[in-house]
């Protein structure tokens, strides 16, 4: 018989290897030879008060070791001779819409149009050494979409659009730690993600799925409110029934193609604004409030928000531990974005620090219609590309400097590795969105005492938190109001963020389709 038990201890305590279990046997009033299995169910750092506390709650057995952890069971079928559904795009929301297909009893057929993950790094390594973007393989587009090279978050605020507990389970049975199942904060990290991406490759392929890459969708055939078949990069058509389109929030060109065929997309509110790096160190002071728990606790992580002159500007993917990397999707821009080791041990902290983009703010470029937020995304991104010197190299600008609107004679060191030019960025960055930041700085300094320093760069530009484009559905059957076998899905469409609500979406846009697929 198992039982649960809450405590509330000390860093020291919670991360000694034998201290816990030391603590738990003098709580529950053991001896050393008295028989104990226990393990975490949730764990989570108090770090609001100097007395720092780490609260667990623990699952113990005193008679007979516990159970395996119970998972969710995924009843994968062979697929290979089953009715096909297709899929745009093979990032989070594609992945889980494929496995979700699988299990459903339907074959997902995925196109993909960057490379698989192992091939993607090839590309990287040419982003960031060589300044050179590949336009269908970068940090966004690929095996896995934006989230196989990144921090691997795993948190979420979308409870009610569908199981977390099934995604998260579904990562563990792809090779995850199970440490991602009682972290109050998940991740699983950037060097860990890719194979749990290619395992979940070969769970598809293994039971009849077809996945190809490099194979970009240039358009496809409307016949009526139903698109009847789609033409790829290879000149391939491909007939269709159901259509999930998974493409992520950087495909523009697939924006760009829905609105030339005339089907509906929507300009939506959206954010932008920079990534500002301080040593890890600082951070780890700040939040820990001077304790030196620099070899004991986690890098310590932040979450600022501050609502200035009607707009609200807020920390963005934090990354603890961590490092900045370029993520253009295109030669002529410069994109900057976060991610960490599954330990989070690198000497410098991340985070984007954004202010949101408002349908008013667009006014000067409604021309552009429902791609308003788009034209002004890329604006800002040459702006800041052109002020790097028109390469991959970072427009950059010491912190309070920025603050004061004076140029930095010297930047920091950085993890960037195309590396940093000084430019004056309050003068770069549109003035109704970088005098806000300024603005926040200020209170982001009052929160977080020692957060306004000089030791920190802002790097431009964070431009890539969302779609600026939304392409609407039907609520209740995710169908595009007008096209009646399209789903749009994930951070692409408009309705998710991050890699848990993504696979989430994904995985009711899978049982969409297959409800439209039967009716």
């Amino acid at each position: 018989m198992s039982h649960e038990l809450s405590i509330s201890i000390s860093p020291e305590i919670a991360y000694t290897d034998g201290a816990l279990e030391d603590f738990l046997r003098k709580e529950l009033k053991l001896t050393a030879s008295d028989f104990l299995d226990w393990r975490l169910v949730k764990r989570n750092i108090d770090a609001r008060k100097k007395a720092i506390k780490v609260n667990l709650e623990i699952q113990y057995s005193l008679e007979e070791k516990l159970t395996p952890r119970a998972l969710t069971i995924f009843n994968f079928k062979d697929v290979s001779t089953a009715p096909e559904v297709h899929i745009i795009g093979f990032g989070p929301a594609g992945m889980w819409a494929a496995l979700r297909l699988i299990e459903l009893g339907f074959k997902p057929i995925v196109l993909e149009r960057g490379k698989d993950v192992r091939s993607r790094r090839r590309d990287l390594k040419a982003i960031n050494r060589d300044n050179i973007v590949d336009n269908d393989s970068n940090y966004c587009f690929g095996e896995g979409g934006a989230g196989t090279y990144s921090d691997g978050k795993l948190y979420t605020r979308s409870k009610k659009r569908g199981s977390v507990q099934r995604i998260l389970d579904s990562l563990v049975e792809h090779g995850a730690a199970e440490d991602i199942l009682y972290e109050a904060h998940p991740h699983i990290g950037t060097n860990k993600l890719p194979k749990v991406v290619a395992a979940m490759r070969e769970t598809v392929l293994k039971y009849g799925g077809e996945i190809y890459f490099e194979t970009r969708l240039e358009d496809f055939k409307l016949e009526g409110n139903r698109i009847s078949s789609l033409t790829t990069s290879d000149g391939k058509a491909w007939p269709i029934n159901s259509l999930i389109l998974a493409t992520g929030h950087s495909a523009r060109d697939i924006y760009h193609l829905l609105h030339r065929k005339n089907i509906r997309i929507e300009a939506k509110p959206f954010a932008m604004g920079v990534r500002v790096e301080h040593p890890q160190k600082l951070i780890n002071k700040i939040q820990y409030h001077g304790n030196d728990y620099d070899e004991l606790l986690p890098a310590a992580s932040y979450k600022l928000v501050q609502q200035v002159d009607q707009r609200g500007v807020y920390s963005f993917c934090m990354c603890p531990g961590g490092f900045i990397v370029p993520a253009a999707t295109e030669q002529n821009e410069l994109v900057v974005n976060g991610m960490s080791p599954s330990k989070r041990d690198n000497s410098f902290a991340n985070s984007g620090i954004v202010v949101g983009i408002e349908m008013e703010d667009l006014a000067p470029y409604k021309k552009h219609g429902p791609l308003a937020g788009l034209a002004f995304q890329q604006e800002v991104e040459r702006l800041v590309w052109e002020a790097g010197g028109e390469t991959q190299v970072a427009a950059a600008q010491r912190l309070v400097d920025f603050v004061k609107g004076k140029v930095s004679e010297k930047l920091n060191p950085s993890s960037y590795i195309p590396g940093l030019k000084s430019v004056a960025m309050h003068k770069v960055l549109p003035p109704f969105f970088a005098k806000r930041l300024q603005k926040a700085f200020v209170e982001f300094g009052r929160k977080m005492p020692g957060y306004l320093s000089n030791e920190a760069n802002i790097i431009g530009s964070e431009s890539r938190t969302s779609s600026p484009v939304r392409i609407p559905r039907n609520k209740e059957t995710l169908q595009h109001p007008e096209i009646i076998n399209l789903f749009p899905s994930g951070e692409g469409a408009g309705f998710a963020g991050g890699i848990v609500s993504a696979g989430m979406d994904g995985e009711r846009c899978a049982e969409a389709a297959v409800e439209f697929y039967s009716s």
